[in-house]
């Protein structure tokens, strides 16, 4: 009676009464109205996903260079003042097509005066060969002696000796009149063009490069202990600065001997020039594929690191429901977006990838799709 007329009194007590006569019966209840359940009513929401054998490269890189299998250099091959350019830096020529001209006047007057020296020395021919017949007449009617034809004879072959000497003269300086026009030896696109019109040439000076951009080999230079792993078609990807894959290629060539200085093996394989627009002497990385072997992979979401050592939360059965259980992992590579696992979780498990921020070693899940 007395709480009774003491609410009465004050009837801002009866607000707060009703509540607390209720959060009792509100407490053995859930939202539904029903009794709360066991732990599943308090299970954190996740996803999970099977862990899953993928194929996995195990490949190294290296630094490659880009080389061209018909790259010509060309020099020439006489002295002299160059007249002319034919061609620009980029243009693509065919084989025999002009590249410039060296100055040719006084190789061609050299050419004309041997001419000029051979027929004066065929006309002597002509006339040597003209006295033997007289001789050979002259012997044969009883006229002339034996000493007479054997020096006919011999005037003649001392002249044909002599034109058959200055024809190979003439023809090597024509030959090497030719060599004044410095042309391409192969079909492909010019390179640097260094010299100009007026420069003074010899036969070390640099004139340009002719290059067939389709066929190419990438030179890689890898460590000897190494090498007894390849074989001529391991396989090779050039790839950019971002692990984006230009070209799949393979070994063509495995060098004999062991550079002195780097005690590396100078390996080639082919490449397709047209891929990524590979240019002569070019940086490039190689991933030389060692093997290729299946291994475990996680999602990169589902993986934590604490202090340096990893972590994912693999969903496990028991009596009460689902429950997270955090397990230690060695990983390796990352493979696109997933960890390789090296250790740590078998093909099968139930990994969390969404939701395990909020987890602890043993908390209740509750799996969604």
């Amino acid at each position: 009676m007395f709480m009774l007329r003491s609410l009465v009194r004050s009837p801002y007590s009866v607000l707060f009464l009703i509540p607390s006569l209720f959060i009792p019966f509100l407490a053995g209840c859930n939202g539904k109205g029903q009794a709360a359940g066991p732990a599943e009513d308090f299970a954190m929401p996740v996803k999970v996903q099977p862990a899953q054998p993928k194929k996995v490269d195990d490949s190294s890189e290296y630094v490659a260079t880009i080389k061209s299998r018909f790259s010509v250099t060309l020099q020439p091959q006489v002295e002299g003042q160059i007249t002319h350019i034919f061609v620009k830096s980029g243009n693509y020529v065919k084989t025999g097509a002009p590249i410039l001209q060296i100055d040719p006047l006084k190789q061609t007057a050299t050419v004309n005066s041997q001419e000029a020296t051979r027929k004066s020395r065929e006309a002597n021919l002509e006339w040597a060969r003209t006295q033997l017949e007289r001789t050979k007449q002259l012997y044969a009617s009883g006229v002339a002696s034996k000493q007479d034809l054997d020096q006919a004879q011999t005037a003649f072959n001392t002249a044909q000796a002599d034109v058959a000497s200055l024809d190979a003269q003439v023809r090597e300086q024509t030959v090497q009149l030719k060599y004044f026009t410095v042309a391409a030896p192969i079909d492909g696109v010019i390179g640097d063009v260094p010299v100009h019109v007026g420069d003074r040439v010899t036969t070390s000076t640099i004139l340009t490069t002719v290059d067939q951009r389709t066929a190419r080999e990438a030179y890689i230079n890898i460590p000897a202990e190494r090498v007894p792993l390849l074989k001529l078609g391991t396989p090779v990807q050039i790839v950019d600065g971002n692990g984006g894959i230009i070209a799949n290629t393979k070994v063509t060539f495995i060098s004999p001997q062991v550079d002195v200085a780097t005690q590396a093996v100078l390996v080639k394989a082919g490449v397709d020039a047209t891929k990524g627009d590979l240019r002569e002497a070019q940086f490039v990385r190689a991933r030389v594929i060692w093997q290729t072997k299946p291994q475990l992979a996680v999602p990169v979401t589902a993986v934590s690191r604490i202090s340096g050592q990893y972590f994912a939360y693999v969903a496990e059965h028991s009596d009460k429901g689902w429950v997270a259980h955090q397990r230690p992992l060695k990983v390796g590579q990352i493979l696109g977006s997933d960890y390789v696992v090296l250790d740590g979780i078998k093909a099968g498990d139930q990994v969390v990838v969404s939701g395990s921020q909020n987890l602890m070693d043993g908390a209740p899940i509750a799996i969604t799709q």
